[in-house]
């Protein structure tokens, strides 16, 4: 065994777990370290709290001299905290969040100084721009870039840092980060919502998407994910045979939790309470060491922060509990990867779930209203939505047996789907008084009765209904969830815009009354919206010759799937609606085509690295101790020599087979990516790296993983599956 790796599962089986005690009550410290309503309220002029809660609730603008109002509660309250410096917390492009810390301190004259933190400060920064993604948005030798306050999500105390969620702009104003897209896209979509609210109820001066994720994540032993080159590097494994058990036996989902791994968790919730992320569940996943935890709802521009800030701090809390947490969303081949389920709603000011069925027809006319419009944006936009959770790592998990495939479908339950069946045959025109009520008594008025028992879920499917939510189940675990929410609240939104038109013409041109009008509409778009309608196995090849038939696209690698986003009628429906102008469409697109080629070419050379450094030199080193071997049998059996070395004679070939397969495989490969990097326009790199460079990752693994099963386990070099899945 190589002295690394044998160190390094040492170290581990020599852990002693980290005792963590959990607060008697989590809601006692929940937000302790957050500006929240509480803490404005004690630091906050009544003046200055108001101007943040309109801010929020109206998107009304904050002036100047009330910021300075602002920032010196908010400093005060810090530096109550312990806080000694302040940071402009923001998601640039990389896919990471990014911080640049500034001290409170500031020196006047008589060489005194003093805690200074004024609403200039507060509002905006100006971080250098230099080396974050732009898409060519500004030029290599303009650093500036800007970072401006969002009050809807709150500041917060990490350590010693006061941490204040912002936007991040270039100097002549496009959107350099993730959240000014998601701002544009809840706002519009709030207008759009509660336009069509209003039909039903004219309270309603709000409507806020909500987003509930599910985090999926492996724990690893830190010692042993060290040893890996791969992990460390690429944070998944690039070789490696499967265990002889894995998760055949569905032993570890919803098992006892390991108390290692509990302990962890335990200071990870304590954490989450103090930062206000609302997290409620955890357990065990599919994998070996794999595991999920879930927040409560919350607003989708908070829960998007949260889930950023939540795996910040997991990577740090692991740390000091000796585990690697990996992201990645196939870390390990022959096991499940992970995800990052978005549930996602609507919710009024007064209260109501818009997706969510109410105890009288017209409550239930208003479900339908958003769950039609819901599936019939999808069903318009379903190769945009596709492309909105297209990555490098999340190629590997979408269609395999865990995940959803990369067509996007829509299931709703077969309950639903005949109430949708009787919807469509509703009469085009003006109901008579008897349709209406059979109509709102025996299909509309028995929603919540059918809903009751409709707890059946579609595992294969990308977009499902669950009840009284749509869960967009193909997001990857390290992605961002502003990426698809962005696209998902646009495309609502411009569904509920075009059915608002519709409407309101037959109401003032034919002259009919909104029930009718309504139901007119909705039958339309379930007609329109059926081929997106699939309740079957989404991971058969009949599903796929289906969805063929249907018109569906089947999107297989992120290079082809990104093409839709710079489409005519996408760079049409993101500037019709204000969230994103053609340029910054346009840049977007770049930047996640150059990610894509990198992260291909990276994890290229970390292969081509330890097949030849690692592997091959062990294979031979072993190869020698046979050939050893059968030379000490010639000597012994020299007569009977063939019938006495035939074995090792055979896996001595069969190892100097593999090397030469493996060294060809690197030897292309090498060749393959040196031809793809003379490649300028990005797109056609990024194809390169897919098409010419990727396949030949499978071939040089295959003959890795063959290695792995004939060495010697004392000579094998790297950390095996076996050790790293199932240490406790």
């Amino acid at each position: 065994m190589s002295t690394l790796r044998f160190h390094a599962i040492k170290e581990t089986f020599n852990r002693v777990p980290i005792e963590v005690n959990e607060p008697e009550r989590r809601s006692a410290i929940f937000g302790k370290n957050v500006f929240n309503e509480n803490a404005m309220r004690q630091y906050l002029t009544k003046t200055s709290y108001n101007s943040v809660i309109d801010a929020v609730e109206k998107g009304t603008k904050i002036e100047r001299h009330v910021a300075d109002h602002i920032s010196t509660g908010m400093k005060e309250w810090a530096i109550s905290k312990g806080a000694t410096h302040y940071t402009h917390w923001f998601q640039p492009l990389t896919g990471a969040t990014a911080e640049k810390h500034d001290a409170f301190f500031e020196t006047v004259e008589n060489g005194q100084a003093i805690e200074k933190f004024g609403g200039g400060q507060l509002v905006q920064q100006e971080p250098d721009a230099s080396s974050f993604p732009n898409g060519g948005i500004r030029n290599t030798f303009e650093a500036r870039g800007y970072t401006a306050w969002d009050p809807t999500s709150p500041a917060f105390i990490y350590g010693t840092t006061l941490c204040i969620p912002t936007v991040f702009v270039s100097y002549t104003g496009e959107a350099l980060d993730y959240k000014t897209p998601l701002l544009r896209a809840l706002q519009t979509v709030d207008q759009a919502a509660t336009a069509v609210a209003k039909y039903f109820d004219k309270n309603v001066t709000k409507v806020n998407a909500t987003l509930g994720w599910e985090q999926e994540y492996f724990l690893i032993d830190k010692a042993l994910a060290a040893s890996r080159p791969d992990i460390s590097l690429a944070g998944r494994t690039l070789l490696g045979h499967s265990s002889a058990k894995g998760q055949q036996l569905d032993d570890h989902y919803f098992g006892s939790i390991p108390s290692r791994v509990l302990n962890y968790m335990r200071d990870l919730e304590t954490e989450c309470m103090l930062l206000g992320i609302p997290v409620k569940t955890r357990h065990n996943e599919v994998a070996p060491n794999q595991f999920e935890l879930a927040p409560i709802f919350e607003e989708t521009n908070l829960a998007v922060d949260h889930n950023s800030l939540l795996m910040d701090v997991m990577d740090k809390i692991a740390d000091r509990h000796n585990f690697k947490v990996l992201f990645h969303e196939k870390p390990f081949a022959g096991v499940n990867g992970s995800g990052k389920h978005n549930n996602w709603s609507l919710a009024t000011n007064t209260g109501v779930n818009l997706l969510g069925p109410g105890s009288t027809p017209m409550k239930n006319l208003q479900f339908l209203t958003f769950f039609i419009n819901t599936i019939k944006a999808v069903n318009d936009h379903e190769e945009l939505l596709r492309a909105s959770i297209a990555s490098a790592s999340n190629d590997h998990r979408l269609g395999a047996n865990e995940a959803p495939p990369a067509i996007i479908s829509a299931f709703i339950g077969s309950q639903l789907t005949e109430v949708l069946d009787e919807l469509e045959k509703v009469t085009n025109g003006k109901l008579s008084p008897q349709e209406k009520t059979d109509l709102k008594l025996n299909v509309v008025g028995k929603i919540p009765e059918i809903l009751l028992d409709n707890t059946d879920r579609n595992r294969t499917s990308p977009f499902a209904f669950t009840g009284n939510k749509f869960e967009f189940r193909a997001v990857g675990s390290t992605a961002n969830c502003a990426n698809p929410m962005t696209v998902l609240n646009a495309i609502v939104a411009k569904q509920l815009i075009s059915f608002k038109k519709r409407v309101d013409a037959l109401i003032k041109d034919k002259k009919m009354k909104k029930d009718d009008a309504i139901f007119n509409i909705l039958r339309e778009y379930i007609k329109d919206s059926k081929r997106i309608r699939f309740e079957g196995d989404g991971y058969g090849e009949a599903w796929e010759k289906e969805a063929e038939k249907r018109g569906l696209s089947n999107k297989k690698t992120t290079p082809v799937a990104l093409k839709a986003k710079v489409s005519k009628e996408s760079i049409a429906l993101f500037e019709d609606l204000g969230i994103m102008s053609e340029v910054e469409i346009e840049a977007r697109y770049e930047i996640e085509l150059e990610e894509y080629a990198k992260r291909i070419q990276i994890e290229g050379r970390i292969l081509g690295d330890i097949a030849r450094n690692h592997v091959i030199p062990t294979a031979i080193k072993y190869q020698n101790i046979l050939i050893e071997n059968v030379r000490g049998l010639k000597v012994i059996y020299e007569k009977d020599f063939k019938n006495f070395a035939g074995e090792q004679m055979a896996l001595i070939e069969e190892i100097s087979e593999h090397i030469a397969k493996i060294n060809k495989g690197i030897t292309a490969l090498i060749d393959e990516r040196r031809q793809a990097n003379k490649i300028e326009d990005i797109e056609k790199l990024a194809h390169a790296y897919c098409e010419d460079v990727k396949p030949y990752f499978e071939v040089i693994r295959y003959h890795c993983d063959k290695l792995e099963l004939l060495v010697d386990d004392e000579l094998w070099p790297l950390t095996k599956y076996r050790e790293l899945l199932f240490t406790k």
